[in-house]
């Protein structure tokens, strides 16, 4: 199927071209989606005629999406979410959730501009914004368990060296009770021996009787 492109689509080609596709992509995507339009006669005479003025409107929204990127690029976001020991996520990261991230911070994202594979795991993950055919941004999710965990990973440690530093101090504490017990028993010894054993003086006061 032919279509006239009416902005450039990524991998496709640019504003004004006609173009062969598979129908399901036209019907499901490109023509819904208002990026292009069935490449009869009347659809390239209409196009032609209305050039210029979608070609303003694309530069001023490519503009418009400059200037966001410009603040958007490198932004991070902090996910909570519960998960396993091991970093497993108990569900998954969408691209809503990513978009809703951005737009609380005060960033207009949706989520049909989120490039993203669900995530499944904690950790940093780099996301792609698609905020203009021609222009993009690059943000970063921080999935945590909780807001302490986020900062921590922001700091650049991973999930496995929070978990080998959480299960160190829970050794370190073990050992450090195991000692006290042992200190506390050698002093319950010490005293029962004094208590079991006379004094000389007792011992002298004996001989006498």
């Amino acid at each position: 199927m032919q279509v006239i492109l009416l902005e450039r689509v990524a991998k496709l080609g640019q504003m004004g071209e006609v173009v062969d596709v598979k129908p399901g992509y036209a019907r499901n995507f490109l023509l819904p989606q208002g990026k292009a339009l069935s490449a009869s006669k009347s659809n390239i005479e209409a196009f032609e005629q209305q050039k210029a003025q979608l070609e303003a409107r694309n530069l001023e929204t490519k503009k418009e999406a400059e200037s966001l990127a410009e603040k958007l690029d490198g932004q991070q976001f902090i996910v909570i979410r519960s998960a396993s020991d091991a970093g497993a996520l108990y569900g998954s990261v969408t691209t809503r959730d990513a978009a809703e991230a951005a737009t609380e911070a005060g960033f207009s994202v949706d989520r049909k501009q989120v490039v993203l594979a669900p995530i499944k795991e904690l950790g940093l993950h780099e996301v792609q914004i698609v905020l203009h055919p021609e222009v993009d941004a690059t943000i970063e999710l921080n999935v945590a368990r909780s807001a302490e965990e986020a900062e921590l990973q922001a700091a650049g440690k991973s999930i496995q060296e929070l978990a080998a530093e959480e299960e160190a101090a829970a050794e370190f504490e073990i050992a450090e009770l195991f000692e006290d017990i042992g200190a506390a028993t050698s002093e319950d010894e010490d005293l029962a021996e004094a208590v079991a054993e006379p004094s000389e003086d007792d011992q002298d006061d004996a001989s006498k009787a």
